[in-house]
């Protein structure tokens, strides 16, 4: 994991996607912020990762990659993980897809600076919620059919933007 670094522009930040086994909604967020943040100054690591870990070692859902593929992002590989307490350390922020994974992060914690939230509370144009968790849920897509993936899809993409939007407004508020 490359280290948080300054930069001209800014500190650069680390940023982890967690759901729960790390084949649908958080490689789908991961793939998605590889595409848009690629070259981004602020960006400096992108991964994901399940509080669980029934895929460990597995590619993502084959859903997941052509819904991916549909949108032309063609270049993103990953397999399953699952979270360790080392990644407290090694991103800013963890952002979780639901609550329940939320709950999750946010017991596994302790005293790490790390910032745990929920992805969905990013609004639009970088507007952070005032409660962790507050914001909206990305729902699991995995027992249902190809249009819950995307649905994930897009609002991972709503959420990346408005994620974007934010880390900029930090930096700005930094400098």
């Amino acid at each position: 994991m490359p280290a948080s670094k300054s930069t001209p522009t800014g500190r650069q930040v680390n940023v982890l996607f967690v759901c729960l086994g790390n084949i649908c909604r958080s490689p789908m967020a991961e793939g998605v912020f590889q595409n848009i943040a690629a070259s981004h100054p602020l960006i400096a690591g992108i991964d994901s990762a399940g509080t669980a870990a029934y895929h460990a070692g597995e590619g993502p859902d084959s859903r997941t990659m052509s819904t991916l593929r549909r949108h032309n992002i063609t270049n993103y590989e990953h397999a399953a993980r699952k979270v360790t307490k080392q990644d407290f350390l090694d991103f800013d922020y963890l952002l979780a897809m639901d609550k329940h994974n939320l709950r999750d992060l946010l017991d596994v914690r302790g005293s790490v600076v790390a910032e745990v939230r929920l992805f969905g509370d990013f609004g639009p144009g970088g507007v952070l919620t005032e409660r962790v968790g507050g914001g909206e849920v990305v729902q699991d897509p995995y027992y249902g059919g190809v249009n819950g993936f995307e649905e994930v899809y897009q609002q991972v993409i709503r959420f990346s933007k408005s994620f974007l939007d934010y880390v900029e407004k930090n930096q700005d508020l930094e400098n």
